[in-house]
């Protein structure tokens, strides 16, 4: 029972310019994480070779941030719910500022990860409560305002981001590309502080899920670690020492790459079996698996966990590629990747009467035809020679093909939702990208990996000797390729250069052919999606039962 003195709030409707103002330090707080996510894209190439990352601590670079987030975004939307919007959408700047601070005093792999999974933490707390705060505070026409302002900052500071990003790398140091979120966290804060009303649900069920969540997070985490590790330390038995402080791994005929990868897929079942005896139970879940019964939002998710594999994964490869290989510092390799943005715009103003021409389904499927042609056009295009003029257009037809997928899958996801659930479920498919995005990076990394150690082959038709050759692929594959400019200063360094090159044009075109292969996937999975999709109560969907014994 709340206290009668302090009434719980739900909704509380601004009037005038304060809401205004209000969605503003709300859509900037999101802007800060969705500018940092592709800063980072064009930031790492500078970042493996200052810090002296491997491919491995690269894609971990990318995959810890997907990790955290993925995992925590439904707990964090509840706690925001209970606790109250403002108050963690403020404690979720907190944190993603300081992690952002931690980042760029980074001076080492692990001190890197650690941060970046911090900022993940705080990313999962910002996203879900700028969300809640925006459906409480704004209704009637000025709701469906507010929320196109919110998507329409995602899709700005995405175009933004690799520009903001390539700048500060190139003329100041991928130090201050996650240094900006400082001045731009304090100003959110302090316009959170003053505009935001506090909002919390008075209906909220009480009670969290800490098993499902820790089943989750391990389950992931054991899975990702698996994909990225397997080239390090052996798929089945140890090829080299696992070691962690002053631990060992002990096993010499087992790897923990493959007890990590099972108890990995054991914690995702037993999650799965937990999660069925709470809701029998009539207990708080991290995830309502009575909500896949619903076709559309069942498939949906399918579709977004597999898309966002090939999607993801190739945006971590390509800017490696056009540093390492052709030159491009960061300011010119964010100019490249804008053509991407630039697409995702174009299917933004597109997109709407398309739909309602053709239906969500449909245009969603277009998308993932372009998505495919444009990255099966650069994976034939690329090349030793390739220009970023060269690659632009099949970069812009890949972007509008994402800005058609992703503008239509999320609608296409909770159409069938009951309404009273559609929070649940818009955290689920959130979650869902995200898993996609960290197992994407891992799988396109690991990919990558494999195709730069064909660079001995290369050298070696060269004339190159067999013993240097291999010295100089191991030297590429581990620095994720940033160590071919440096070749040019050794004797034949011009054939070393050009070997080396030709062999991540091998990896490339490999990595194209794996991330072309998951969109299509997703392309073919989403024909078992509702042609019509449209808001009904689903068939045999009940909708949660209170329980005393919440827990």
């Amino acid at each position: 029972m709340a206290n009668p003195t302090t009434p719980p709030i739900h909704n509380v409707v601004l009037e005038g310019k304060k809401r205004w103002f209000a969605l503003v330090f709300l859509s900037l707080g999101v802007a800060m994480i969705i500018l940092d996510a592709t800063v980072v894209n064009v930031a790492i190439p500078t970042m493996v070779t200052d810090l002296d990352l491997t491919t491995n601590d690269a894609e971990w670079v990318n995959a810890a941030y997907s990790l955290t987030f993925a995992s925590l975004l439904i707990f964090f939307g509840r706690l925001a719910d209970r606790f109250g919007r403002k108050l963690l959408f403020i404690v979720g700047v907190v944190t993603f500022v300081l992690a952002s601070v931690l980042v760029a005093a980074s001076d080492s792999s692990i001190t890197l990860i650690t941060a970046r999974a911090l900022q993940g933490i705080g990313g999962a707390m910002i996203l879900p409560a700028s969300l809640s705060v925006i459906n409480a505070v704004f209704v009637g026409k000025s709701r469906a305002v507010a929320f196109a302002v919110w998507g329409g900052t995602i899709g700005g500071m995405a175009a933004l981001g690799p520009l903001v990003g390539g700048y500060l790398t190139t003329y100041a140091s991928w130090h201050w590309a996650f240094l900006i979120n400082v001045p731009i966290g304090i100003i959110v804060i302090i316009g959170v502080i003053a505009v935001v009303p506090e909002t919390r649900d008075i209906h909220a069920r009480k009670g969290f899920d800490i098993p499902g969540t820790l089943l989750i997070t391990l389950g992931l985490v054991g899975i990702v670690f698996a994909v990225i590790e397997g080239q390090r330390y052996g798929w089945v038995t140890p090829i080299a020492d696992f070691a962690v402080g002053g631990w060992t791994w002990p096993l010499d005929s087992v790897s923990i790459v493959l007890v990590s990868g099972i108890l990995g897929i054991i914690a995702l079942i037993l999650m799965v079996f937990v999660e069925k005896q709470r809701i029998a139970s009539g207990k708080v879940v991290i995830l309502d698996l009575r909500l896949f019964r619903i076709k559309s939002f069942g498939a949906g998710n399918g579709v977004a966990l597999v898309v966002s594999l090939g999607e993801f994964g190739l945006l971590f490869a390509i800017p490696l590629f056009l540093q390492a290989t052709r030159g491009y510092d960061a300011l010119q390799t964010g100019f490249i990747l804008t053509a991407l943005a630039l697409g995702s715009f174009a299917a933004s103003g597109a997109g709407a009467p398309l739909s309602q021409r053709l239906g969500p389904v449909r245009v969603l499927q277009i998308g993932m035809v372009l998505e495919v042609i444009g990255i099966v056009g650069l994976g034939i295009i690329v090349s030793e020679t390739v220009t970023g003029w060269n690659m632009a257009p099949w970069l812009f037809l890949y972007g509008l093909g994402v800005g058609f997928a992703t503008a239509q899958l999320t609608g296409v996801i909770l159409s069938e939702v009951p309404v009273a659930e559609s929070g649940s479920a818009s955290a689920v498919q959130s979650t869902s990208r995200q898993v996609g995005a960290a197992i994407g990076t891992a799988l396109i990394g690991t990919t990558l990996l494999i195709g730069l150690g064909s660079t001995a082959g290369h050298l070696e038709d060269r004339g190159i000797p067999a013993a240097q050759a291999q010295q100089v692929s191991d030297a590429v594959a581990n620095s994720a390729g940033q160590a071919i400019p440096s070749l040019a200063a050794q004797p034949n360094g011009e054939e070393l250069v050009a070997g080396a090159s030709e062999g991540f044009v091998t990896a490339i075109k490999s990595v194209s052919i794996v991330a072309g292969f998951f969109v299509f996937l997703g392309l073919l999975l989403s024909f078992l999606l509702p042609k019509n999709a449209a808001r009904i109560e689903s068939e045999g969907y009940k909708p949660p039962k209170e329980s005393p014994s919440e827990s």
